[in-house]
């Protein structure tokens, strides 16, 4: 395990931490140096847009939810999210694509094959 990743598994363990005690800041702002540190990193993206979204910012969690469905196509769990999200943002079409997405993997299906 390299440094960079050890130091973002930390990071990335504080912000659940600050998330836990409702300090989204604090979270916020640690997710976003975790997928600094590691572009690839699908667990803080998909953090990033949880903890944005329940700040209200939902552009910005769209785009850290979009990085993340990028990431791991397969993740039923981050196209839900995503699916969320978009609702928040009153983007409906969008919503149903991605929750039709979700469902797709609910039911074992793939979005990309391996």
């Amino acid at each position: 395990m390299s440094n960079d990743t050890s130091e973002r598994d930390d990071l990335f363990d504080d912000a659940n931490g600050d998330l836990a005690v409702g300090d989204l800041e604090a979270a916020i702002e640690k997710y976003r140096k975790c997928v600094e540190l590691d572009p690839e990193f699908f667990d803080g993206w998909h953090a990033l847009g949880m903890a944005l979204m329940k700040a209200d910012q939902i552009k910005p969690a769209i785009g850290a939810a979009l990085q993340a469905t990028t990431l791991c196509p397969n993740d039923q769990l981050a196209w839900t999210a995503l699916s969320q999200m978009y609702v928040q943002d009153g983007q409906i079409a969008e919503a149903e694509a991605a929750k039709q997405n979700a469902t797709v993997l609910g039911i074992g299906g793939k979005i990309v094959k391996d």
